[in-house]
């Protein structure tokens, strides 16, 4: 049986975290700062955990993870 392809758009998005769920980054920290509170800047300067109902997906895009 041939080996599964990670998806690469995905590999660079999502990480795995030890309990089996995947991390990812926040969206809206590109440009446009200075209309941002601070408050919201350093809340988006973290990472989020991926839905369960997305998970699946996920999983499916990263065999290897």
């Amino acid at each position: 049986m041939p080996k599964q392809k990670t998806h690469s758009g995905a590999a660079k998005r999502f990480s795995k975290t030890a309990s089996g769920r995947f991390k990812r980054g926040q969206s809206k920290m590109r440009h446009i700062l200075t209309s941002k509170q601070t408050k919201t800047k350093r809340k988006l300067g973290g990472a989020a955990l991926i839905s369960v109902a997305d998970t699946p997906k996920i999983a499916r895009m990263l065999p290897y993870a």
